[in-house]
């Protein structure tokens, strides 16, 4: 991609370094969230902190951060009001995926899932990818995704 006469040119990027997603109940979400995944926590705020932790932590918001593999982070921000749903037809985010190695692991989480009580889409042919579709306590959409072969 060539930028236009008499313009910059476009931002290199490396990846995608986070997301943060905004939650009704922190505490449902990290249960979520741990036992799903099992991430490492990055970034939390100590129930004892003094006031200069909290002024080093304060992008926070109250939340969690976890480290994903690849290096990048999820962060969770329990600020949504009790009655707000996530719906993927609003301006935003539509869904959230992550990959896995295989088909195989796509079955295991069907496994993982269903040991939580989530409710998921079983796994699809999605052309290149097999997905597996889910959402977290807030309704959050999120995907696995394989290559196929």
């Amino acid at each position: 991609m060539t930028s236009a006469p008499g313009t910059s040119a476009p931002v290199t990027t490396t990846g995608v370094s986070h997301v943060r997603l905004t939650v009704r109940d922190l505490a449902a979400s990290r249960r979520f969230y741990d036992a799903l995944f099992g991430w490492d926590v990055a970034f939390e705020l100590p129930a004892d902190a003094d006031d200069e932790t909290r002024e080093k932590l304060w992008f926070l918001f109250g939340g969690v951060i976890y480290s994903t593999p690849g290096g990048g982070l999820l962060g969770l921000r329990p600020v949504a009001s009790a009655d707000d749903a996530f719906s993927e037809d609003r301006v935003g985010l539509d869904h959230l995926a992550f990959g896995v190695a295989d088909r195989a692991a796509l079955d295991a989480a069907v496994d993982r899932l269903d040991s939580l009580g989530a409710q998921h889409e079983g796994v699809k042919d999605a052309g290149g990818l097999w997905i597996l579709e889910f959402r977290d306590p807030d309704g959050i959409a999120l995907e696995l995704a394989a290559p196929k072969g």
